[in-house]
């Protein structure tokens, strides 16, 4: 089977090289894919998901029987739905479904009326009403852009004055452009430690992975603004088997039923950030994909091959799989950034080193914003641009090969958490200087091993 991988970050590239691995696997392409895909025997295609009508020739052409698309922003487009209406096999939901990530207002109303437990909150289409609401406020909250913005459009503020100023750039300045701004979600800020549960979700059966622990913020300690993430690993330990079969009752049976009732149907992977405060567990988000970098330690240590869990969701024949089989060794990733990210940044620096780290034992480097420039260099082309994941017999170890990887790759404006993974080996982080709010990292996955139905 010829597969078409949707996307050019690190979780394309991981997924694709699992794919590739596949026995049942024919020419696995990436479109548009990076240097990493296009090192790893993958096949780039330069076509945007934008370009729908190239993507249907595309895979017509070269006889395409599964598709898989990795970001939320072809999927928020509907470029499940064009390409099924073309007759294609899909891995991804449709548009209406993926609004679960593409619409804040819509999740939290969606977790409302499913009676899903989430943080108080309420919507606002103009920022004078938000503005005079959070000065009614006697606690913190967090103001959310109610559409995408690469995972930065959240703003985790302390004081009155920090939401304000968070309505404004969201709503006046469209920091995160106007679409997204439009409307935004103001709820109260909850205290407690994240993690994130992705699902397959394929019909009515669901399949929760093992659990991941994102970390959000730019620094050390959770300190800086808000990023698409700096690293993860898995499995969190914070996520006991008791507790995700509380999940998988209290959160993924009643969304998954919530959204066959109202006829928009998920198919593909549902992603649950949560945080476990003093009260239960509470949702803070949903996503429609796969996340990034949860991806790359999900893969690192799955088993079962994945080109037949993605076609058993694509044809709705997920309950056919009584478990997925999983490395017991966790897994740690590192992503290595551009100079100035999450803010303003340049590209095309040369990248040395990959080919070393990529040597050493039970290590990958997924590449993320990485191209090829005129040289024939690996070289950088975003703002995430790697991420260095390793296996260890402990999660300790699974972090110094990691360390030990990263230590071993270069490029000009490098920078990186040092912090990976210390929640969970309790090691305490530095102190955060007064100046520097404080923000959560963020939540991702794990979970039991049958499917739910």
């Amino acid at each position: 089977m010829h597969v078409l991988v949707i996307g050019k970050g690190g979780r394309e590239h991981a997924l694709a090289w699992r794919l590739k691995q596949s026995p049942r696997a024919g020419t696995v392409f990436c479109a548009p894919g990076n240097a990493g895909t296009a090192r790893d025997g993958i096949t780039n295609v330069a076509i945007e998901h934008t370009e729908t009508d190239k993507l249907q020739r595309f895979c017509l052409k070269e006889k395409i029987g599964l598709v898989v698309i990795g970001p939320e922003d072809p999927l928020a487009a509907g470029l499940a739905d064009f390409l099924r209406g073309k007759g294609l096999k899909v891995f991804g939901p449709s548009k209406d479904a993926a609004r679960i990530e593409s619409s804040k207002v819509f999740a939290k109303e969606l977790m409302l009326k499913a009676d899903v437990p989430t943080a108080e909150f309420r919507v606002f289409d103009h920022p004078q009403p938000a503005r005079d609401y959070i000065e009614t406020r006697d606690y913190s909250v967090v103001v959310k852009a109610d559409g995408l913005a690469a995972g930065k459009g959240v703003v985790v503020c302390k004081t009155s004055a920090e939401a304000v100023a968070a309505v404004k750039r969201i709503m006046t300045d469209d920091e995160f452009g106007a679409k997204a701004g439009r409307h935004v979600v103001v709820e109260k800020r909850l205290e407690g430690e994240e993690v994130s549960v992705l699902a397959l979700v394929s019909g009515r059966t669901f399949l929760p992975l093992p659990a991941c622990q994102d970390h959000k913020a730019v620094g050390d300690g959770d300190t800086g603004p808000n990023t698409g993430g700096m690293g993860a690993y898995c499995p969190a330990p914070i996520a006991t088997p008791e507790l995700m079969k509380e999940w998988e009752r209290t959160v993924f049976f009643p969304t998954i039923h919530a959204m066959k009732r109202g006829r928009y149907p998920f198919q593909g992977v549902l992603f649950g950030g949560f945080i476990l405060t003093n009260q239960g567990t509470r949702v803070l988000e949903f996503n429609c994909r796969f996340g990034d970098p949860e991806t790359q330690v999900l893969i690192m240590r799955l088993k079962t091959d994945l080109l037949d869990l993605l076609e058993a969701v694509a044809d709705e024949r997920l309950q056919e799989f009584e478990n997925i089989e999983w490395d017991t060794r966790p897994a740690v990733c590192v992503v290595l950034c551009s100079g100035g990210y999450p803010g303003k940044y340049d590209t095309g620096k040369p990248i040395t080193g990959i080919a070393d780290a990529d040597r050493l034992p039970d290590v990958k480097v997924f590449h993320a914003g990485t191209k090829v420039d005129e040289l024939n260099r690996v070289a950088t082309d975003g703002g995430r641009v790697l991420g260095v994941t390793a296996l260890g017999d402990t999660l300790a170890d699974a972090k110094a090969r990691a360390y030990e990887a990263v230590k071993l790759i270069t490029f000009a404006g490098m920078h990186y958490r040092s912090d990976i993974a210390d929640k969970a080996l309790k090691v305490k982080p530095p102190a955060a200087p007064v100046e520097t709010p404080k923000l959560p990292a963020k939540f991702r996955k794990r979970g039991g091993d049958k499917p739910s139905t």
